[in-house]
């Protein structure tokens, strides 16, 4: 079961006492083929169709569409199916779950007596090493009982060879950067398949930055006593975070929810305790070398007794034209300071950026304004030098943008038909960050899929193309906090499946 299940343990806190872990288990099956004799793989071939848990229901698939659905009389982990006739495609399965079915399972390909399919290189837990970290090359075949060969570009031999007589891929240990691709072969004097695409494996040191981000309340402006939460997420599990400010290191209360982040706890805050935080990560590992610095987060403490600056917006005026620009200065009676350009909206505050400019004026713009940046806006400035005072806000300037924000655009990231089986990817291309985005059928309403972008761009992936998916499709993106608004929808891009 442990092979199953995907345990996320709280670990590595202080202060902070962990009663808890959080389980995951995926019930996607597994597929992979089998032959009576490798010297002739497709001759007679079975496809097995593994469930992670007991059930009557297994369905096989080709080419994006439905061949053979079985219903058990008694619960089994997995059923086998015969292929006949024109065996040649590309082979999904999926097994009974709940009331309903998993999810597909991985791809097979079935080629012809004298081709093998290529197999599939993976990378994990990352495509990188560093001092103390090898990372681990996976080569999956599909055809069981093959031998799985390894190669790095610019050698003449295979680096390794592994025999999987059970199963179908094989773990490569590596331990020195390159760009690698694998092969199998189905007996001793067997020419290899065709090669894997290839994965390059980087050498670093020190290892990538984490990302930083603040949780909640801690993105508007805090006062002394408030608390604020940061949370570094590492790119690999089982690391040891460091929290800092500048050079130096603070030991902080921090817990964590799953072994690739830790949250920072910082309490009580006071002023000075504003300025740039970074993050980064050691491997448990007393040799490692620590990561790169994170970017840097800002938080932002004002006490609000230096007198507050004076913001006004460039056109003047609380509706711009779509698209436009709107700087919006904040003037103060001194030089030297840290400016915050402040976003308010329904009661909640965030910053949303900062500037240090040599003078008393900093000049904030908002460029291709739309109904997005509709909000109140404010400013304050800090002093950078003790005793770090910081002012009141400035009086509001308010923006609303009327009608709808720009029409993404939706591109097709393939050429020509689709082969049946193969997966298609549409990317939607939006102008705004952090909007809920939609891909539709061309004449439906409602949509096929809805994914979160925190960027400008989505990336939709029609997985396992048949007939069914022939058509036009466009995107659109949409929000309801805090502002309501939704575009009008993309251009259409039309999918056409080859043979059909």
């Amino acid at each position: 079961m442990s092979s199953l299940v995907s345990f996320l343990l709280l670990w590595g806190l202080t202060l902070v006492p962990v009663t808890e872990a959080a389980v995951f288990f995926d019930p996607q099956p597994s597929l992979w083929a089998e032959s009576e004799s490798l010297l002739e793989p497709w001759a007679n071939v079975t496809l097995t169709c593994q469930a992670r848990l007991p059930t009557l229901d297994f369905q096989l698939f080709k080419d994006g569409v439905s061949q053979d659905l079985v219903h058990l009389d008694s619960p089994a982990m997995e059923h086998q199916f015969l292929l006949t006739g024109d065996t040649q495609g590309l082979y999904r399965c999926r097994s009974g779950f709940s009331s309903g079915w998993t999810q597909l399972s991985n791809l097979m390909e079935v080629t012809g007596p004298k081709s093998l399919p290529r197999p599939q290189l993976s990378a994990e837990p990352v495509s990188w090493i560093t001092p103390g970290l090898n990372a681990t090359l996976v080569c999956h075949g599909g055809l069981r009982g093959v031998t799985f060969l390894l190669r790095r570009e610019g050698d003449d031999e295979f680096l390794e060879v592994a025999k999987a007589r059970k199963h179908v891929e094989a773990t490569f240990p590596v331990h020195q950067a390159g760009t690698y691709s694998c092969s199998y072969r189905i007996h001793a004097a067997g020419t290899p398949s065709e090669p894997s695409a290839t994965v390059t494996i980087e050498e670093l040191a020190p290892p990538p930055p984490p990302v930083l981000r603040p949780q909640g309340e801690s993105t508007g402006v805090l006062h002394p006593g408030d608390s604020a939460t940061l949370i570094c997420v590492a790119p690999l599990s089982g690391v040891n975070f460091q929290l800092r400010r500048g050079e130096k290191e603070l030991l902080v209360p921090h817990s964590s929810t799953s072994p690739d982040r830790v949250f920072f706890h910082l309490n009580a805050l006071a002023l000075g305790d504003g300025g740039p935080y970074t993050c980064r990560y050691q491997l448990r590992d007393q040799q490692a070398v620590w990561s790169g610095d994170s970017a840097p987060v800002e938080l932002t403490l004002s006490d609000e007794k230096l007198p507050p600056p004076g913001l006004s917006a460039e056109p003047a005026g609380r509706s711009p034209e779509p698209g436009t620009l709107v700087r919006l200065r904040c003037q103060a009676p001194l030089v030297g300071l840290r400016f915050f350009l402040v976003r308010e909206d329904e009661g909640r505050s965030r910053v949303h950026s900062l500037l240090s400019p040599s003078g008393t004026e900093a000049q904030f713009e908002l460029h291709n304004v739309s109904v997005a940046d509709s909000a109140n806006y404010s400013c304050v400035y800090v002093d950078p030098e003790p005793p770090f005072s910081g002012s009141a806000p400035s009086a509001r300037v308010e923006l609303q943008v009327h009608g709808p924000p720009p029409r993404p655009r939706l591109r097709a990231l393939w050429r020509g038909a689709v082969t049946p089986g193969r997966d298609a990817v549409l990317r939607c291309e939006g102008h705004l960050p952090d909007v809920t985005v939609e891909l539709l059928r061309v004449g439906e309403t409602e949509a096929l899929d809805r994914l979160s972008a925190t960027h400008s761009s989505k990336d939709f992936v029609l997985t396992y193309v048949g007939p069914q998916h022939a058509g036009n499709y466009s995107c659109r993106y949409r929000s309801w906090w805090p502002n309501r608004f939704e575009s009008e929808l993309s251009d259409p891009v039309e999918l056409l499946v080859a043979g059909h």
